[in-house]
């Protein structure tokens, strides 16, 4: 749910937004009028990432864009491809593949455009193999998937996916769905940048009907959720994922995979900000 300590977050999205495409101050303070004003009545009480979907909506109306973060996407989607065939090498040349790949897709949760947090991609693939995690429940996540029938990857962003291609690919279960956005939100991956990786080729794509960047059950597609209530394991990556499922669902063999990127999210885990976790839901 929306906490007073996410509104700061959320009013800086805001300001990103409205500067990165040049919207005058006079419609800025119009706006963040409208924004403010779903902030304080219809966001309350609500996951957070719906007041996120709010204002892309609102930009999306003002400029007459669709998808307000394309290059973005396509840059980092390009950038991770060029490392794809160096990480799978060394991915298949490490002692434990599932592992190193775990690693190298919890490392690509860094590049997001939602948290207000700058992010060295060198610098977290480069740390990715030795860094400490800050909860680690893969053995239950390898033992549940290798007893698993269907098998449920909810995606997250762009660039990231190149290393849920290569995690997946590691895993190989015969049958894994991998899951985007109904509709470009943020950075967060779509069909659009699935076909641009390829994940087809390791995977079930599906989208979930909706454009919040999260999953969040009640707003999906009758489809979507057939196959969420269907998949004896739910793989939920990224930030946006858990905001919008963590204390929601009663799933026993969801594992939420993200690094801690902010202060509430630090709090609700017990862990610190930067931190790797993979977090099974009790």
């Amino acid at each position: 749910m929306i906490d007073v300590n996410c509104v700061p977050c959320l009013r800086k999205q805001a300001t990103r937004l409205f500067n990165k495409y040049e919207i005058s101050e006079e419609r800025q303070i119009v706006l963040k009028g409208v924004f403010e004003d779903f902030l304080q009545n219809n966001g309350v009480n609500q996951p957070s990432p719906l007041s996120a979907q709010f204002l892309n909506r609102l930009v999306r109306e003002e400029t007459g864009i669709t998808d307000l973060y394309f290059e973005e996407k396509k840059f980092y989607n390009n950038i991770l491809l060029g490392r794809y065939g160096q990480l799978k090498k060394e991915v298949l040349g490490s002692d434990d593949p599932l592992k190193t790949a775990l690693r190298y897709a919890l490392a690509g949760n860094i590049i997001d455009f939602g948290p207000p947090h700058e992010f060295d991609l060198d610098a977290t693939f480069s740390e990715a193999l030795d860094k400490k995690m800050g909860i680690d429940h893969s053995d239950e996540l390898f033992r549940d998937i290798e007893q698993a029938r269907m098998v449920l990857y909810l995606g997250d962003n762009a660039g990231e996916i190149v290393t849920d291609k290569l995690f997946i690919e590691t895993l190989n279960h015969p049958n894994l769905f991998f899951a985007v956005r109904g509709k470009p939100v943020l950075n967060d991956v779509t069909i659009i940048e699935a076909e641009e990786v390829r994940m087809h080729e390791v995977a079930q794509v599906v989208d979930n009907g909706f454009d919040a960047p999260s999953t969040l059950t009640e707003y999906c597609s009758d489809e979507f959720m057939e196959i969420f209530n269907n998949a004896d394991v739910i793989i939920s990556k990224g930030q946006g994922n858990f905001e919008g499922l963590y204390g929601q669902v009663n799933h026993k063999r969801l594992y939420f995979l993200f690094m801690v990127k902010c202060d509430e999210i630090a709090k609700a885990t017990g862990r610190s900000k930067n931190e790797a976790v993979v977090l099974k839901n009790e």
